[in-house]
């Protein structure tokens, strides 16, 4: 058996209820539901039990000190000129760098050779979605929180024709600082 994993981080209630507020504006797009929200460290992929097994106690090692991170702006993603992914971006943070970059020594599997770019994804776009300049122009000044990340997550993602579901596997909680 295989499973499908991620590291990430799951904002707090009041900062995902005002992402829910903005998710209007596109036509048809497809815009995340409150339990798809979240921030990935580290998209882990598919992976058989018992590599899952040991991710769940190898990311035990990652944990540190909380820190805060901020909202700022919204962007989109595209491949070879189409616009694929809407999102709210994350704004430097130095205390998240650390905990991406202990989360990819301690997985021990094959490094992430792509740029990260922190951001939580608002919706998957297709073809058929209205104009984006709109939303964007509405939400460019977008700025929510500083908020303190005070845990962590492994995730399991399950695909489905409408959407993927995100079930927490285990909460790693970080230190007060």
């Amino acid at each position: 058996m295989t499973h499908r994993l991620f590291v990430g981080i799951r904002p707090p209630a009041a900062i995902r209820d005002a992402l829910i507020d903005l998710m209007e504006g596109v036509e048809a797009a497809r815009w995340q539901d409150e339990d798809q929200l979240h921030l990935t460290l580290r998209y882990i992929g598919e992976v058989d039990t018992h590599l899952a097994d040991e991710l769940v106690e190898r990311l035990r090692a990652a944990q540190g000190e909380r820190f805060a991170l901020t909202i700022e702006g919204t962007g989109v993603f595209e491949r070879k000129g189409r616009v694929h992914t809407l999102w709210a971006g994350i704004a430097p943070d130095a205390g998240l760098a650390r905990l991406r970059q202990r989360i990819e020594q301690v997985c021990g599997i094959e490094p992430d050779h792509r740029k990260y770019h922190p951001h939580i994804t608002l919706a998957r776009i297709n073809r058929a979605a209205g104009p984006l300049a709109p939303f964007l122009s509405r939400t460019a000044a977008l700025r929510l929180g500083p908020w303190v990340v005070e845990d962590y997550l492994l995730y399991e993602s399950h695909l489905h024709p409408d959407g993927s579901l995100y079930e927490p596997v285990m909460r790693y909680p970080l230190e007060q600082s």
